[in-house]
């Protein structure tokens, strides 16, 4: 049985999208859990088609996560559904908060008979901005899927919009801010990787049986080898690629972290400190919050015979960046935003790079530098 996933923090959008698979696609089946009475310690599961619902139920809090008691009963729903026949498709339409990548290896992971053929998240254009630029936690907005979803709307809406390959765009789910042309800019330019379907093609249903490839989804997330943005520049929306090969100083850099991180609406990528010369560093901001975590070794910084257990997107990715001197350490860095001041974010990146004299000093002498992300990076020392 094929199996689609639905994701999306617009809730209208998504049952929208939803409604139109079933309206589509004959042998639809939709699978949703509702995890907003997970205080009631159960999570309640419906199952409808295009005639209405043909079955509910639920399925108790696993560890006080509502989230862990979706991921317990989900599969076993999809093989009950799969047992019965006389379903084409089953589009398992994820909770507000939920997000597609968890739930979408669960699926792939069972394998027969089960075939996870799609992955969409379904969104307003219109609503993109004000999701990007809020920073609630979950927990506050009542949307968190356990006690300790320390997530916030924010990077929850930016990993949801990033993961799949199709978008599911429906407009004037909210009638009194339609999308214009810098919303629909702004959407493209933060889905490199989607291709996008309008809810009233017709389409969406079609789209989601073509096939999903796991591996190459994860590996589009990696920080060593994401599917980052393009530089772009429309209707007064841009993207600002900033690629380097000298390191950071890590103190002018920390100084600089706040101005950073509200200067986009979303801004990405993988860096390195020249206090840190072997670890990969990721960047991910939204909602004027940043997370700047290790994301391993890079390659340069492996032994030769580790290479062979490293996949093979991260081989291809290191080889496009690979420096005579650096290996794969890089700067790339990207920001996306309606008003972006490219002038000013170039001028204050590049500031904290090392100087000539810094660099010449070389790795021996980077050490001595200060240490100032020690406490993002090592909150445990």
């Amino acid at each position: 049985m094929a199996v689609a996933v639905v994701a999306g923090l617009h809730a209208d959008a998504r049952r929208a999208a939803v409604e139109e698979i079933l309206r589509t696609v004959p042998g639809a089946v939709a699978l949703h859990h509702d995890l907003s009475a997970a205080t009631d310690r159960a999570v309640h599961r419906t199952v409808r088609d295009a005639t209405g619902p043909l079955g509910s139920g639920e399925a108790p809090l696993v560890n006080d996560c509502a989230c862990c008691a979706l991921r317990e009963d989900l599969v076993p729903e999809l093989l009950r559904l799969a047992a019965g026949g006389g379903h084409r498709l089953a589009v398992v339409e994820l909770w507000d908060s939920v997000e597609p990548q968890a739930m979408a290896a669960v699926i792939a992971a069972e394998g027969a008979p089960l075939a996870l053929t799609g992955v969409a998240t379904a969104v307003d254009p219109a609503l993109i901005v004000p999701y990007l630029a809020n920073g609630d936690d979950l927990a506050d907005t009542g949307l968190a899927a356990a006690p300790t979803d320390q997530r916030t709307v924010a990077d929850t809406f930016a990993r949801q919009l990033e993961y799949p390959t199709l978008i599911a765009v429906a407009e004037n789910s909210a009638p009194d801010e339609p999308a214009d042309d810098a919303d629909h800019a702004l959407l493209t330019q933060l889905t490199p990787g989607a291709g996008q379907v309008r809810l009233d093609d017709g389409v969406l249903g079609a789209a989601l049986l073509r096939g999903f490839d796991i591996e190459a989804a994860a590996a589009r997330q990696h920080p060593a080898c994401a599917l980052l943005p393009q530089d772009a520049d429309e209707h007064g929306v841009s993207t600002l690629v900033w690629r380097r090969r000298r390191p950071f100083h890590p103190g002018r850099l920390y100084a600089a972290l706040e101005d950073l991180t509200c200067a986009a609406a979303r801004s990405r990528g993988r860096f390195w400190l020249a206090d840190r010369p072997d670890s990969l560093l990721a960047w991910d901001a939204a909602g004027g919050a940043l997370c700047v975590e290790s994301a391993g070794p890079w390659l340069a910084a492996l032994p030769d015979a580790a290479w062979e257990m490293v996949p093979a997107e991260r081989r291809v990715a290191a080889s496009l960046d690979w420096h005579p001197e650096h290996g794969d350490r890089c700067q790339h860095l990207t920001f996306t935003s309606p008003g972006l001041d490219r002038d000013g974010l170039l001028a204050l990146l590049d500031s904290c790079l090392l100087t000539d004299d810094e660099y010449a000093a070389g790795p021996d002498g980077w050490k001595h530098l200060p240490h100032a992300f020690d406490y993002l990076l090592d909150p445990v020392a």
